[in-house]
């Protein structure tokens, strides 16, 4: 059987059903010997009715079913697959020029790159700055001395990066006595000029290149330094003449200027 069909014989029949009405209502009814319209119980459409019993106080009535039709309607939004119905935006966009929009776009781009530089710039500024040196290692890199506070002869010892340097005032007799050097008996052959920048003036780390023990200034038996650990023995210009050690001592970067030297 069809809907249709279904729903036409849905209409042709009735139901009864009852209904409680107040003690009033029903006074009203019996007295007036009429039928309560739709208006004065809900959901009733029509019909008739007879009195079931003035005691109970209850109507019976006779209604016919209403078909109900749902009422669709008018969306702007697509409804399901396969529509093409797009919802318009119209009421909400502002009305520009094309010249305007590009403006602003170029805008938007420009003010863009120029943060992401500016942030790039500082990321980059802050790494190097962590990469740089500190203050107090700046401070230790470099040591100034006043050389006229050496007597003759003297020889004084300073911290350098934290490495003992010897600077030794030479005489002219000792000047002469590294220059006389025969470079073939050295074990690390080198002339003294080579290792000091103005002759009376040596300045040396104070490292035994053997084990890197402090030797002892002014000792050993070429009258330079002498290394009591191993025994080894370096002459006036800082270089190894006996014992185990094999080369000799540094010769930091240094400068000279008048009375004043800078090492490192």
């Amino acid at each position: 059987m069809s809907l249709a069909n279904k729903l036409a014989g849905a209409a042709a029949t009735t139901t009864r059903f009852t209904t409680s009405i107040g003690r009033s209502a029903a006074r009203a009814v019996l007295a007036a010997g009429s039928t309560p319209s739709a208006k004065d119980e809900p959901g009733i459409h029509s019909g008739k009715s007879t009195v079931a019993g003035a005691a109970s106080m209850k109507i019976a009535y006779t209604a016919t079913p209403t078909v109900f039709k749902q009422q669709r309607f008018m969306s702007g939004f697509a409804a399901g697959p396969g529509t093409e119905k797009i919802p318009s935006f119209a009421d909400y966009t502002k009305e520009r020029s094309s010249d305007s929009s590009r403006a602003f776009t170029y805008f938007m781009l420009g003010a863009s790159g120029a943060v992401l530089t500016g942030a790039a710039q500082s990321s980059v500024q802050g790494f190097l700055s962590n990469m740089a040196a500190s203050a107090d290692v700046l401070a230790m890199a470099k040591s100034e001395v006043d050389l006229a506070s050496i007597p003759l002869g003297k020889t004084v010892t300073i911290k350098w990066r934290g490495k003992p340097v010897f600077i030794k005032h030479r005489t002219q007799e000792e000047i002469d006595d590294a220059n006389a050097v025969n470079l073939a008996s050295l074990p690390d052959p080198q002339d003294d000029a080579s290792r000091v920048q103005k002759p009376e003036w040596l300045v040396i780390v104070g490292i035994c290149t053997h084990l890197g023990c402090v030797p002892t200034t002014d000792s050993g038996d070429y009258g330079g330094w002498y290394c009591p650990c191993h025994g080894s023995h370096y002459d006036v210009s800082g270089r190894i003449r006996k014992g185990p050690a094999p080369l000799n001592m540094e010769v930091p970067d240094y400068e000279i200027d008048g009375d004043k030297l800078t090492v490192g």
